[in-house]
């Protein structure tokens, strides 16, 4: 489906789960002097403006990222990341992950990044220039790509949920993938709903990668009648010490 526009959930308390483990995990990655491949399926845009009505209408931003900024010390790879998109782009700009791989990997990194939506695949071919942008479908290209060359590297999965076959969907994607490509580290991302729909969803994935790495935290919504309440990580070959990492986070959002 192609009615889904992140701009009006940029900078969320999800995202704040999800943007700075992906900052975390790709700067631990890229202390090794070797290339990477970087895989996304859903890009989305890879820019957003805070200061735009769609942000501000929802409040999500100023409920996220605006009250957790705090929680990161300056030299932690999210806020380094936020501070240089700010820099580049302007004081109300949020990075998406397609502009936040794109800072934190090198020259010799490969990045190719999938979004079907129209409009916002042109924001995202303008956000990122240095990577492989493809307007297809986000498994078939990582399909396609897998076993990426280099063969190290990391492949985000964060489609949007808009309908229930999603969930039923990623179990058997992410493991397929992680049969084709066994050294890669796969990130999935999920919503937590009021309906606590993704409960099916996860038990079948953990069931199929037991060794994988689940994360969750929970959070009040952010306005009166939205239904998500936490955000869901699930990392199948996980660097060492990304669980300490974010039960330090588990840790911040307890206390909001």
């Amino acid at each position: 489906m192609l009615s889904y526009q992140h701009h009006y959930h940029a900078g969320n308390l999800a995202d704040v789960h999800k943007h700075a483990a992906l900052s975390w995990v790709l700067e631990y990655m890229t202390r090794k002097d070797k290339p990477l491949s970087y895989i996304e399926t859903h890009g989305g845009r890879g820019l957003y403006d805070l200061g735009a009505d769609e942000a501000v209408k929802t409040g999500e931003a100023a409920a996220g990222i605006a009250v957790a900024e705090p929680w990161f010390a300056t030299d932690h790879p999210y806020s380094s990341t936020l501070a240089a998109c700010r820099a580049e782009k302007g004081a109300t700009s949020y990075p998406g992950s397609p502009w936040i791989a794109s800072h934190l990997l090198r020259g010799d990194d490969v990045l190719h990044i999938a979004e079907l939506h129209p409009q916002e695949f042109e924001g995202l071919y303008d956000a990122v220039p240095g990577a492989h942008v493809h307007a297809q479908d986000g498994f078939e290209m990582a399909y396609s790509m897998c076993p990426p060359s280099p063969r190290r590297g990391l492949l985000l999965i964060d489609p949007s949920y808009e309908v229930k076959d999603d969930y039923v969907a990623m179990p058997n994607h992410l493991a397929k993938i992680a049969k084709i490509w066994p050294v890669g580290v796969l990130m999935l991302w999920y919503p937590i709903l009021t309906d606590a729909r993704h409960r099916t969803m996860k038990s079948a994935i953990l069931r199929s990668l037991p060794d994988a790495f689940n994360h969750e935290v929970y959070f009040e919504p952010a306005r009166e009648g939205h239904r998500m309440v936490g955000s869901g990580l699930v990392v199948v070959n996980a660097p060492w010490g990304l669980d300490d990492e974010l039960a330090n986070l588990t840790n911040h959002f307890a206390k909001l």
